[in-house]
């Protein structure tokens, strides 16, 4: 069996009798031929040899003529100093305790047949001690690894925290006091779920649950403060794995205040939601102007507007869509305002010229309303709500699929409105005469689904 097969070991043989030496190196040579194996024959010489050879291993005689070998022994002072095995011709175990206690790695007495084993003790020595150095290296690598944490930790403007799959803290920096008022005594051992305000402790909990992947989460919380009130953090967690089972074995975060952060991001939302309801007041203004012009046709806005709305939720608009709809559908004749009185109000059947300029309204609903970014969404019911699904539309002529969904279906609602209200110039139609004109105009002038899903509804609101 050979030590380190692809590459020859060095050790040093102490030892000043000369028939001990070679039944030493016979045994070495006859079973493990990769070792090259150096002899001294004191300590002096020893040491030289060590500087000289960097042994992997030393088997070295108890008493040699300038002193004892037990001078060499690290003595627990390097824990990875080259590993002694100590030879001696009689045994006492007072010696034997205190060469093991002093650092040897193995203790010897001499027999012909403990010397013809000396290639299996030094591989057994070998591997035994490269174990133990892996361990001292990788504690010591942890220890620096500890070192470095605490450092940037301890010098952190984050709070650093280490924390148990159960959530209790392991650690916490100093930066806790700036944070939440705490110095880290104060929160080392508590349970972190209670600091964090019930509403949000679900969120961070799932940290803990299940086998998640190794990456770092980001999650905002609020978090109890010393004095009683909540701040916002957002901790950046990083769960640490066994590697073995995969399962948590601690979490790993940094948080920082972000309470100024939210509370702007609350203004912003408060700002932006009185500017939107600015917004829709206007809006609700302009139609009330163009009802009180247009006295005949009161109320037909608001009406057309809560009947697209309650077709358009059936095809599954957003609620983001519908609110465009909503908008659309109440600026639908907004055009109407550039319309002279005599046409807009007339009370019999317009001219053909008359008709002209009462076709240009959604034109000019366009040119009046695009300008406004938030209104562009809305724009395409004004724009195209009197294109027809066969063509013979205005103000673009589309036909078919090229008409926008929402505007061919407010086409339909609208028109059904019309029809079932009174108007300058005639009487209402009886309501299944409606309900026939849609179905006789259903792949003429409407969209022949829509005409059937707008049915739907109207009769579902009969029932």
């Amino acid at each position: 069996m050979q030590i380190m097969p692809q590459n020859a070991v060095n050790i040093l043989l102490i030892e000043d009798e000369d028939p001990h030496a070679e039944l030493i190196q016979r045994a070495f040579e006859d079973q493990n031929p990769e070792v090259r194996l150096y002899r001294a024959k004191s300590l002096a010489e020893a040491r030289a040899r060590i500087q000289a050879e960097d042994p992997a291993l030393i088997i070295a005689d108890w008493r040699l003529p300038d002193g004892e070998s037990m001078e060499l022994l690290p003595n627990h002072r390097d824990p990875l100093s080259i590993p002694i095995i100590l030879m001696t011709s009689y045994g006492n175990e007072r010696i034997a305790v205190e060469a093991l206690k002093s650092g040897a790695l193995d203790y010897v007495v001499k027999s012909p047949e403990s010397m013809l084993d000396m290639p299996h003790l030094a591989e057994r020595a070998i591997e035994q001690w490269a174990a133990r150095a892996e361990r001292v290296r990788m504690q010591k690598a942890l220890l620096e690894s500890e070192a470095q944490f605490r450092l940037l930790a301890e010098n952190a403007s984050d709070m650093i925290a280490r924390i148990s799959t159960d959530g209790r803290l392991l650690y916490v920096s100093p930066a806790c006091g700036t944070i939440l008022g705490y110095i880290p005594a104060e929160l080392t051992g508590a349970v972190s779920f209670d600091l964090i305000h019930k509403d949000d402790q679900r969120q961070v909990r799932r940290l803990f649950a299940g086998k998640p992947l190794d990456e770092t989460y980001t999650v905002a919380f609020r978090a109890l403060h010393k004095n009683g009130h909540y701040v916002w953090l957002e901790s950046s967690a990083r769960v640490i794995l066994d590697p073995k089972t995969g399962n948590v074995i601690e979490i790993h975060a940094a948080s920082r205040d972000i309470t100024e952060r939210k509370k702007a991001e609350v203004d912003l939302k408060n700002a932006h939601n009185q500017l939107q309801e600015a917004y829709e007041k206007t809006i609700e203004g302009w139609v009330r102007a163009l009802d009180l012009r247009d006295r005949e046709t009161e109320g037909h806005t608001q009406r057309v507007t809560e009947l697209t709305l309650k077709v358009a939720a059936k095809l599954g608009f957003t609620e983001e869509e519908l609110s465009h709809i909503r908008r659309g559908a109440l600026l639908h004749d907004m055009g109407k305002i550039a319309i002279p009185d005599e046409i807009l109000q007339k009370p019999g059947p317009l001219s053909e010229a008359e008709w002209e300029k009462m076709r240009r309204h959604p034109t000019y609903a366009y040119e009046m309303l695009s300008p406004i970014a938030y209104l562009h969404p809305a724009l395409v019911i004004p724009f195209y709500h009197h294109e027809r699904w066969d063509g013979s539309g205005y103000p673009r002529g589309l036909k078919g699929g090229e008409i926008p969904l929402a505007a061919r279906l407010f086409a339909i609602v609208d028109v059904w409105d019309a029809l079932c209200s009174d108007r300058p110039y005639r009487k209402k139609l009886p309501r299944r005469e409606v309900v026939a004109y849609l179905r006789e105009k259903a792949g003429i002038l409407f969209d022949p689904e829509l005409v059937s899903l707008f049915l739907s509804v109207i009769e579902a609101e009969n029932d």
